[in-house]
């Protein structure tokens, strides 16, 4: 993100890629979001933070390769103009945070790291399925404009887990003709938006029949009537599923 002059970059896990595209549009590089602590999301920072004036922020809950301004839920900041407001969203690790700015360029955008993806979301690897349900179901919160900018492109594996789940679900299935295409282009499925993500994405759907009673038949102990036991079953499905 830039603004002609100045760039902001979140979660780089490669210095490479960043520098060549600072020098490449001739951006001083003035901040660095990071979401949480996983290598793939820091391992440029250290580097960036030798050759760069950049303030870094991050969440105060996790280890950072570097120093800091640390944020909790309800923090507020600027950068580059823009105000950003810090959601907690614990799930996928502990203290994993997520940024959202209510007005970008005429729209809301959320940088959610690996919480909240296009049709999915992240593992469960510290956090538990009650603190994942109560991340997914804040982000869901959000106005349906907000463009969702997550860190991975996995959208049509995840589209693939969600067509299992719910294959009665129409806009599930014109989202996938859209995002395939989108793909054979050479072109990214992302940002999606919080509206998107909210009639496709199975993980927010927890409270819909069809999507219960699928996570029923994969897991005979799964409770339909509470979103958290659905979540935690459809969690487990996704990790083995192909």
């Amino acid at each position: 993100m830039h603004d002609g002059q100045s760039a902001l970059v979140v979660d780089p896990g490669d210095a490479t890629p960043v520098r060549e595209a600072l020098q490449s549009a001739q951006l001083t590089l003035r901040a660095i979001l990071v979401t949480h602590h996983h290598p793939d999301h820091v391992g440029g920072v250290a580097e960036l933070v030798q050759t760069t004036d950049a303030t870094v922020w991050g969440p105060a809950l996790e280890k950072m390769p570097v120093p800091v301004t640390p944020l909790r839920g309800g923090d507020q900041f600027q950068a580059l103009g823009l105000r950003f407001e810090v959601l907690d969203v614990p799930g996928h690790t502990a203290g994993h945070i997520a940024f959202y700015c209510a007005d970008m360029n005429g729209a809301p955008l959320l940088f959610c790291g690996d919480t909240l993806f296009s049709g999915g979301c992240g593992r469960l690897f510290e956090g538990t399925p009650a603190q994942m349900h109560a991340s997914l179901s804040r982000l869901a919160a959000l106005p349906g404009a907000t463009r969702v900018c997550c860190a991975h492109e996995y959208t049509l594996s995840n589209l693939a887990f969600a067509q299992a789940v719910e294959p009665g679900n129409a806009a599930l299935a014109h989202y996938l003709a859209t995002c395939r295409q989108l793909r054979a282009a050479g072109q990214p499925t992302l940002p999606s938006t919080i509206a998107t993500e909210q009639a496709i994405n199975p993980f927010l759907r927890t409270a819909e029949a069809a999507v219960a009673h699928a996570a029923r038949a994969h897991e005979a102990n799964t409770d339909v009537g509470d979103p958290v036991s659905v979540l935690a079953s459809l969690r487990q499905w996704k990790n083995t599923f192909r």
